[in-house]
């Protein structure tokens, strides 16, 4: 069996993508998953959890970029994740891994007419929310700690994602844009 590298990976999805549709202008990366660890979690753990909430994303960015770079426009969104921790969570600290090397990238490609930006979501309506939360508890949550009283609906955090995609956020880049109806408590 071949041994295929996780850089090997990105490089074939990108030729897969490229290949079908002839150019990539518009990059989502929404992959990831909640890991929540004891403090003496084993390192393979981290690791699993880190390659899972940043490095795949910026592989595949960074595969993607010079074909962006040489048509000197693209955008690029990573749908990320809360930055409050209320425990340990390694899914956490990647995303906030993301928040940084979103803002150091979109100061490296915005002269290639390239914007880099992350929305983490709050509680946004999916099967998952629906399997893992009783309807019962998303009121009471909703309630008591989000300002709009409501867990949101995947239409609100696509409005933005869909902006962010097109000529009109052009100078917009390098943000973080919660979508949370007012869930984080942090100012900036």
């Amino acid at each position: 069996m071949q041994d295929i590298t996780a850089r090997d990976a990105a490089q074939r999805l990108r030729d897969a993508a490229l290949a079908g549709l002839g150019h990539i202008d518009i990059l989502v990366n929404c992959a990831g998953g909640s890991r929540p660890l004891p403090i003496d979690a084993p390192e393979e753990k981290w690791e699993e959890a880190i390659t899972l909430n940043f490095t795949r994303q910026r592989q595949i960015t960074h595969a993607l970029l010079p074909q962006m770079v040489e048509r000197r426009w693209g955008r690029i969104t990573n749908i990320t994740g809360k930055s409050e921790p209320d425990l340990l969570n390694a899914a956490f600290s990647a995303k906030a891994a993301v928040h940084a090397w979103a803002k150091g990238l979109s100061r490296e490609v915005g002269k290639f007419g390239i914007t880099v930006n992350s929305i983490p979501p709050g509680r946004i309506m999916s099967e998952q929310i629906r399997r893992n939360y009783p309807e019962e508890y998303r009121n009471s949550h909703a309630a008591a700690e989000i300002p709009a009283g409501v867990y949101g609906e995947p239409e609100d955090l696509a409005v933005l994602a869909v902006f962010l995609a097109s000529p009109l956020a052009h100078y917009i880049s390098g943000a973080v844009i919660p979508v949370d109806g007012g869930l984080r408590r942090y100012a900036f």
